[in-house]
Order: structure tokens, then sequence, then C-alpha cells
């Protein structure tokens, strides 16, 4: 029965085994190949094999450097702000109320959209000569002119005109997560912190923000890894411009394999990509496993 058992659970699991290894493992293992060789788009056949040539050129590159950075700060303040005003929210809803349930639905709107499609809205919003973000900014008196913020076409504000999008977009997906996790929170912990006469900061600071952690944690790793490797919003807004000013790791590398050919930086860059997000992986799984092992 055991063998029959196992032989039925193998099966199910064939079919995604076999999707994981043609479209995940079988093209990272290219990707690494790849990065070792200098290749020439007009004959592929042609390979030159460079080592680690194309990792030092890309370490050594200062637009790749600055197009780190970038991906850096855009990584670290959207979904630092996201997480702010997602938990925010998500406490805001966890408290019923007349509307509640009307708000949430209005709240959750961005998500039913692609990030072309939101990158499109926040183009013709951020837009210099008719955008609504300036025209409101104009009429309550923050800037003397409508045209004053070049929002998508000065270097100063590129970078943040693609973060302001993200936060749009994304915040949503925060305060849905934390949402659930706070309605997961078993009522009986907050009676008992009343029955100890603790105020609302003792119940969220001691209750709330301690069994929130696991979901936080996971929230963010799918965030980080989700602005990490965020190219519609960037690409429609501003392709990476003025200059290099909101350019990340997507956009160069989008660049450096379709506009100059080189398929061998392109792939070197990818694999420092892919470790990066694994170290980022890597620690918040064990922040994520840490304090379960603690609890055990």
């Amino acid at each position: 029965m055991k063998v029959r058992n196992g032989a039925l659970s193998t099966m199910f699991f064939m079919p995604a085994a076999l999707f994981m290894l043609v479209f995940l493992v079988f093209p990272i293992l290219l990707l690494l190949r790849d990065s070792f060789f200098h290749i020439d788009l007009m004959d592929p056949a042609a390979r030159e094999f460079v080592g680690l040539a194309n990792y030092i050129d890309s370490l050594s590159s200062k637009r790749f450097l600055t197009s780190l950075w970038n991906t850096v700060i855009y990584i670290v303040t959207a979904v630092g702000i996201e997480f702010l005003i997602g938990l925010t929210l998500a406490l805001l809803l966890s408290n019923a109320f007349k509307g509640s349930q009307i708000l949430r639905t209005i709240l959750l709107t961005p998500l039913m959209l692609a990030p072309l499609v939101s990158g499109l809205i926040w183009k013709f919003m951020l837009n210099d000569q008719f955008g609504i973000i300036n025209w409101t900014l104009y009429k309550i008196g923050i800037i003397s002119d409508p045209h004053q913020i070049l929002w998508l076409s000065d270097s100063r504000f590129s970078l943040l005109s693609t973060i302001i999008a993200d936060i749009w977009l994304t915040t949503p997906f925060i305060m849905l997560v934390l949402l659930a996790g706070i309605q997961g929170i078993s009522k009986s912990l907050y009676e008992s912190a009343d029955i100890d006469g603790a105020n609302k900061w003792h119940k969220f600071r001691y209750i709330t923000i301690p069994c929130l952690i696991p979901v936080a944690s996971v929230a963010l790793l799918i965030r980080i890894i989700d602005a990490a490797r965020t190219f519609d919003i960037v690409w429609v807004l501003t392709q990476g411009g003025p200059g290099f000013s909101s350019e990340l790791l997507s956009t160069y590398m989008y660049k450096t394999l379709t506009r100059y050919g080189q398929v061998g930086h392109s792939s070197a860059m990818a694999v420092i990509f892919i470790i990066i997000l694994l170290v980022l992986s890597s620690f918040f799984i064990a922040k994520i496993w840490s304090p379960r092992k603690k609890n055990a």
C-alpha cells in the first residue's frame, strides 16, 4: 500500500518537476554557461571562452554599480514605504467599521492592473505638460508653475517617479497579507492582555508585532524579490533615463542584451543578480524559521 501511495505521489509530482526542470533549471544552466563566453549574436556558434572576464567587467563597470545602487535605493524606499502604509491600512481595516468592506475593495483595485498598465497611467499623471500631479500641486500652492517639476525627464525625480508608481501598485499586496496575519492572531491573547490591564500600545507591541513577524517576513521577501526584478514600470516611465538616473539592474541587463548584443556580459550580470537574491532570500528564510525553532 505504501509503495502504491509512493508511486501515486511521484506521478502527481512529475509534471511539476518536469516544468521546473525545463523552464527553471535548464535556463539557469544555460545562463551560467553563457556567462563564461563572449558570444557574437551575428554568429552564435562562434563562442570564445573568456573565463571570469565578464564578471570582472561587470563588477568594475561604473554603469553596473550605478544600476545596482539605484536598485538598492528602489527596493529599500519602495518596500519600506509600502510596508509602513500597508501595516497602517491593515490595522485600520482589522477593526470592522461601516464601509470597511467597500474601502478594502477600493484599496485592492491597483492589484487588478498589470504593471504595464499601471506604468502608462502614471506616465500620463506625471507628465509635466498636462499631468494631474503637477496640476494638483500647483492648485494647493506647493509649486508656483504647473510645469515646474519634470518628473520623468529630470534626473533628480526620475527614480522617485518610478518608486511612487510602484508604491501605488503593490501596497495593497502588503496590506492584504498583513491583514490576513492580523486576523489570524488568536483573540484570547488580546483578552488575556485586557485582563492584565494592557493598553492598545502594549497589545500592539507585545502581541501584534511578534505574531506578525513570520507573515511580515514572507511578505517582505516576496516584495523585495519582486521589486528587485521590476522592469515594466521603469521601462514604460523612463526606460532607465534620463542618462542612467533611473537605471535598474533589470533595465540595464535588458539593454546590454538587446541593444548592445553582449550575451556573455548580460548573462554574467544575471548570475550576479541571482546570487544577490539568493543571499537575501536565505537571510529572510532564516528570520522566518528562527522564531519557530525557539518556540519549539
